[in-house]
């Protein structure tokens, strides 16, 4: 049986680990879904509208302290935008995420997909 300070030592050990981002999609979903460009998504973070683009395409990953900085305000959009679309929030999610759905097609239709609006489903069939 492990000892209260084996399992002090083992969590420990999980909280020092680098924080974990999202897929590269799921930061584009949640900025989209905020109504945040990725030019002052980069203003706030001190950084270039070419590195966000990066990060949400998979080039390349922030590093500390952005990194940091960067997963805290994914956390909170995504405690605020979650990816399955809850009822009482299918608007919210769909109208901000509209204009720049086409890169993410997978995310983009699963909030919306109870009201199904525009044309987005249309050109996928």
């Amino acid at each position: 049986m492990a000892t209260e300070e084996e399992l002090f030592a083992s969590v420990d050990a999980l909280l020092e680990e680098e924080p974990q981002l999202p897929s590269p999609a799921e930061r584009a979903r949640l900025r989209e879904a905020a109504g945040i460009t990725q030019a002052r998504l980069a203003a706030a973070l001190k950084t270039s509208t070419q590195s966000v683009k990066n990060w949400e395409n998979g080039r390349s990953e922030p590093k500390p302290p952005r990194l940091e900085a960067y997963q805290r305000l994914l956390k909170g959009w995504a405690a605020k935008y979650p990816a399955s679309g809850v009822p009482g929030t299918a608007g919210a999610p769909g109208t901000a995420g509209v204009p720049g759905t086409a890169d993410v097609p997978g995310t983009a239709g699963a909030p919306g997909a109870a009201p199904v609006p525009a044309g987005a489903p249309q050109p996928v069939e």
